[in-house]
């Protein structure tokens, strides 16, 4: 069953502004799921470091 609101947004062009900032808003969530990648990808590494380090001492 569809939503009202969805009626409504499939009928009705969306305006130019409406198309920038969904962009920006695409952009911005690319670049934030780049950084916590990034920053899982660190985290890993560190803890795969910290236990090739405890292995080494024992």
């Amino acid at each position: 069953m569809r939503e009202k609101s969805d009626d409504i947004a499939a009928a009705k062009p969306k305006s130019q502004r409406e198309i920038e900032r969904e962009a920006r808003l695409k952009l911005a969530l690319k670049a934030n799921m780049g950084r916590r990648k990034a920053q899982a990808r660190a985290r890993s590494a560190a803890d795969s470091d910290v236990s090739e380090d405890n292995n080494k001492n024992e």
